[in-house]
């Protein structure tokens, strides 16, 4: 089929566009237009909010919204929000939560919350010259000119931290950064770094300009490429914790506290040591931080790419977290880099993030970014415990057994014996479809 280009469709209105779609994709199939409108909300003013969130929207996507209970962190009983749609997650949280909590439960450190932006620059001048300019003139100014954009946030307690020139000539002919640290208090910053970015690029370009010591030629080759924050902060950071002795570390999938402390310690030192396996084990990590991210109107996207670079930072991709199992103490941690707010964007909008941050205690930036890393660290100790014991798909797979049973039209009742008949079995995709053909022709 041969689609044509549309003219102005973010100008059309929800309806106009929904009647494009179905016209120009969808063979004039009008069942489509009651699925999106089946996930619209009945409250007009809520369904205009979120509408207003994005472009061209024509309906809500909706996901799972699970509660994850018995979250023991720093002394403080917590229950979890977690949207997230994979089978399993919010399970293996809770249990988890639940292994723990009579063990202490969750410790957490925030180590920094220093986030990063740069202004990148081209500039055909010699670096001593360059560098003597910051120091002496540049660096003050820069400070200056923000201080209006900076005046709210130093209020709260923050503001930039520090600007520093990097020289990156030995990798790009003529590149250089002003390299800036912030502390954002309880909002992830994005807009405020940006805007001082913005600044620093204004203020060098006339800074130089109105300089005698550089030349012409040396003016006319300053060129200011882009003033952008960075979401790899590997300067804003928390650990979060457990430990117990090894004879506590009761399991009950028979096999000794021993050989479950040694197990688990070897499963973690191969994702250490092997990417391919470190990929999969930190995308479990990440799927517990992202269920909470996500639920606390948060950016799971630069979660994820900040994670990820941080898990590459020595040349190679290695696991976020670690364990130790020395003098009979069984440790495990992990060293999460993430940056997130809970003032501004979705946070004071969206019904329920609102309503995550409430269950959450009203949360400052530095308890959230606790939570998540005990959320990812979780999600982990239950994977890890999975697979070193039962493997990892008996509990998945019983999670997974209603989506199957769903594709297949399966009623209450079957959906009930099935749950009975793989009370005590490994659930597969091949015997649920077996054993429902089976039942449906009696």
């Amino acid at each position: 089929m041969n689609h044509q280009p549309v003219e102005g469709f973010s100008k059309l209105s929800k309806q106009r566009k929904i009647d494009w779609l179905i016209s120009e994709y969808l063979s004039d199939d009008r069942s489509y237009e009651q699925i999106l409108q089946q996930y619209w909300n009945n409250n007009a003013e809520i369904q205009k909010l979120h509408e207003e969130f994005s472009e061209n929207t024509i309906s809500n996507f909706y996901m799972p919204y699970g509660i994850a209970p018995n979250f023991l962190i720093d002394g403080k009983l917590l229950a979890l929000p977690m949207a997230v749609e994979e089978s399993s997650v919010v399970a293996a949280a809770s249990k988890a939560a639940k292994f723990w909590i009579d063990k202490g439960g969750f410790k957490t450190t925030i180590i920094n919350t220093e986030k990063l932006g740069h202004t990148h620059f081209i500039f055909n001048v010699e670096s001593h010259k360059l560098l003597h300019f910051f120091n002496f003139r540049l660096k003050k100014k820069l400070f200056e000119t923000t201080e209006d954009i900076t005046a709210n946030m130093r209020k709260r307690g923050g503001g930039i931290l520090d600007i520093k020139l990097i020289d990156k000539t030995s990798e790009m002919p003529n590149y250089y950064q002003l390299k800036a640290s912030f502390d954002t208090v309880d909002s992830m910053g994005a807009n405020f770094i940006n805007s001082c970015l913005e600044q620093f690029g204004k203020t060098l370009k006339q800074e130089v300009a109105e300089n005698e010591d550089f030349t012409r030629e040396e003016k006319d080759s300053l060129q200011i490429v882009m003033n952008i924050l960075s979401n790899f902060t590997p300067d804003c950071i928390v650990r979060a914790e457990v430990s117990c002795r090894i004879d506590e570390l009761k399991d009950d999938s028979g096999i000794s506290n021993e050989e479950f402390a040694w197990k688990f310690k070897q499963a973690v030192t191969i994702a250490e040591i092997e990417p391919f396996r470190a990929t999969t084990h930190n995308k479990g990590i990440m799927n517990g931080v992202d269920a909470v991210v996500i639920a606390t109107g948060n950016d799971f996207r630069a979660t994820e790419a900040c994670a990820h670079a941080y898990a590459a930072r020595n040349g190679k991709y290695s696991s976020l977290t670690h364990c130790t199992t020395d003098n009979g103490i069984f440790r495990f941690w992990i060293d999460l880099p993430i940056s997130v707010g809970v003032v501004g964007g979705l946070t004071n909008l969206h019904p329920l993030v609102k309503f995550s941050l409430a269950l959450l205690g009203k949360p400052s930036a530095q308890e959230l970014m606790s939570i998540l890393a005990v959320s990812g660290l979780a999600q982990n100790f239950g994977a890890l415990r999975s697979l070193i014991t039962t493997g990892i798909q008996k509990g998945h797979m019983k999670m997974h057994l209603l989506n199957i049973l769903n594709q297949m039209g399966a009623t209450e009742q079957e959906k009930q014996y099935f749950v009975t008949y793989f009370k005590d079995k490994t659930v597969s995709h091949h015997e649920v479809i077996s054993e429902f053909n089976r039942l449906r022709a009696q």
